[in-house]
């Protein structure tokens, strides 16, 4: 990663990150659903939304950023990570074949156990990549299990889901892991290569860097040739199709054009992946990206905040506001301060929080709203609810702490230098 600096924030500044640190824990504190330790979506009072089932990567979601905090020092996280882990060592898993299920019931009984009635409905890269991340970042929080079952899903995470002769993963495939499904998609390789990332730092096996690191150069490869704004959708010879969705472009994970947040994101990751003979080259792309997502997507309709996708021109497609686009956006700018010493993006750093601290921070409930209008009022057309701490929480840790591969390395960084 390039030579960074640390950020000069004012003791004010640092003490009211650290005041939304914990205001974001305790609000995610009712989260295990009991008896299963699988993960509640919380609404927007951070009670239990008990009419949406568990979901595979919100229980490892939420693991990480209770074991985050759990290194952190901060009291109250250890027993609710535990338990989580716990939930995607059990009951997360497929009781039929292998693998983790997306979704599940809260309690796994005999009858579901006996042979299907049904088809299960597939398996997603993107939760097994989560699953990996939860593991990898117990496993440097010192939690006993994490190791094994961080082994166990990378193992089964790349055998089944690794493209043969490639560094990129498949999207989805068919329950029993038999059948490998058309679409391809760079969500799911975007989070596979933050969890590859961290389990390199879990592990210190170099090749799980190495195998991010390729992946990345795929990804600025397919945004350096479209104007910096990243393909989302792939057929299943990776060629882009950019008009994917286009008569449904609001899909909550798949949808239509180029992701804002999503360019925020590669660009963080970018820097935390970029190999030492090759640091220049990533640190330009993460630059570009950021550039583009900043002219595309920063407070186009009149009102502060970024739309969430764009078509191939740039103009604005769902100009609603995510919560989680400027959590990205925030740690993206404090990540290239750190890198660059640039203060454009301090600027752009204090833009984003002010932005975040007058809009989508909920001053009454807590947590943030994870989804506003175009003129910044609550909605619920994509997201329901707050259903997990993750980008949010690591956007306050980031601003925090100094670049490392993965943010458990951060946090133990940067408690080895505080202390």
């Amino acid at each position: 990663m390039p030579a960074t600096t640390p950020l000069p924030h004012s003791a004010a500044h640092l003490g009211w990150l650290a005041a939304q640190e914990r205001q974001l824990l305790t609000f995610g504190r009712r989260v295990v659903r009991e008896p299963s330790g699988l993960a509640h979506w919380l609404g927007d009072d951070g009670a239990p939304d008990l009419n949406q089932p568990s979901h595979t990567f919100i229980t490892a979601r939420m693991a990480h950023v209770y074991f985050l905090a759990t290194m952190r020092g901060i009291p109250g996280g250890a027993l609710l990570a535990d338990r989580l882990l716990t939930a995607l060592d059990t009951a997360a898993r497929d009781q039929h074949h292998t693998g983790w299920l997306d979704r599940q019931p809260d309690a796994v009984s005999a009858a579901d156990l006996a042979p299907e009635p049904e088809p299960q409905p597939d398996k997603q890269t993107y939760s097994h990549a989560f699953v990996i991340l939860a593991a990898a970042t117990g496993t440097q929080a010192g939690h006993p299990v994490a190791p094994r079952l961080l082994e166990e899903a990378l193992q089964l995470t790349v055998d089944r889901f690794g493209e043969h002769g490639g560094p990129l993963f498949a999207d989805s495939l068919s329950a029993d892991l038999a059948t490998v499904r058309p679409y391809r998609g760079i969500n799911a390789n975007m989070h596979m290569v933050e969890a590859l990332l961290a389990a390199a730092d879990a592990t210190g096996e170099q090749g799980w860097a190495e195998r991010a690191s390729a992946i990345c150069d795929f990804v600025i490869e397919q945004a350096a040739g479209n104007q910096w704004r990243i393909p989302e959708h792939y057929t299943s010879d990776w060629q882009p199709e950019l008009e994917y969705n286009a008569d449904q472009p609001a899909d909550q994970f798949r949808p239509y054009g180029a992701t804002v947040g999503h360019a925020f994101e590669w660009a963080r990751l970018l820097v935390q992946a970029a190999p030492a003979e090759h640091r220049d080259h990533y640190l330009s792309a993460a630059i570009s990206l950021t550039d583009q997502a900043v002219a595309d997507g920063w407070a186009r309709s009149g009102h502060p905040g970024f739309a969430y996708t764009t078509d191939w021109s740039g103009q604005p497609v769902i100009d609603d506001r995510l919560h989680w686009v400027a959590a990205e956006a925030i740690a993206t700018a404090a990540t290239l301060w750190q890198a660059t010493g640039d203060t454009r993006y301090q600027s752009w750093y204090d833009a984003w929080w002010d932005y975040t601290a007058t809009y989508l921070i909920d001053h009454t409930h807590g947590s943030w709203h994870h989804q506003l209008d175009p003129q910044n009022q609550p909605s619920s057309t994509i997201w329901a609810g707050k259903p997990d701490l993750y980008h949010a929480y690591q956007a306050v840790l980031i601003s925090q702490l100094p670049i490392r591969r993965s943010i458990a390395a951060a946090v133990l960084a940067g408690e080895s230098s505080d202390g």
